[in-house]
């Protein structure tokens, strides 16, 4: 057994990555399912096999995947699987998981707005609505570099901290 990401399996994953049919996911999850068979347990491959499942609307499917995947990931690849389990976790209902898991992730990944923009979608569906806006005016702020946003950058921050406070 293998966990490791070699460069034949990350070209295998690639290619099936690019040839899915959003519209018709089954073919994806199975051939990402018979590449587990052939990689029992390595965690590249069940991070596919979840993100298949999640495309898919088979939330509950990925979350099992994402779950074995995660203890094995690490750069990158884990940055993604951390948005995409968190994701669903929000998409099922299940809020205080996807905060947590979006803490832990923010807290690893720091530079990621990507995480920091789904962890204010579960705020939102959570009810927290002024952290979940709060968050979003930390990213504008962090990241739109544009001489406007720069003018009222302080004007920004301060609403955001205002919000994230009610």
């Amino acid at each position: 057994m293998t966990t490791d990401l070699t460069p034949e399996l990350a070209a295998t994953i690639e290619e099936a990555f690019n040839r899915r049919d959003r519209a018709n996911m089954q073919p994806t999850i199975d051939f990402f399912l018979n590449l587990l068979t052939e990689h029992p347990d390595n965690p590249y491959v069940l991070y596919e096999v979840g993100g298949s499942y999640d495309t898919d609307g088979q939330e509950e499917q990925a979350v099992v995947y994402y779950e074995r995947a995660l203890p094995g990931l690490t750069g990158e690849t884990r940055r993604k699987c951390l948005l995409q389990y968190g994701s669903t976790l929000r998409n099922l209902g299940r809020f205080d998981e996807s905060l947590g898991i979006f803490k832990t992730a923010c807290a690893e990944f720091p530079e990621s707005d990507s995480l920091r923009v789904f962890k204010s979608l579960t705020l939102h569906a959570a009810g927290h609505k002024d952290k979940a806006l709060a968050t979003l005016l930390l990213v504008i702020a962090d990241r739109l570099g544009t001489p406007e946003i720069k003018r009222y950058e302080a004007a920004i921050r301060g609403n955001a901290d205002y919000l994230a406070n009610l």
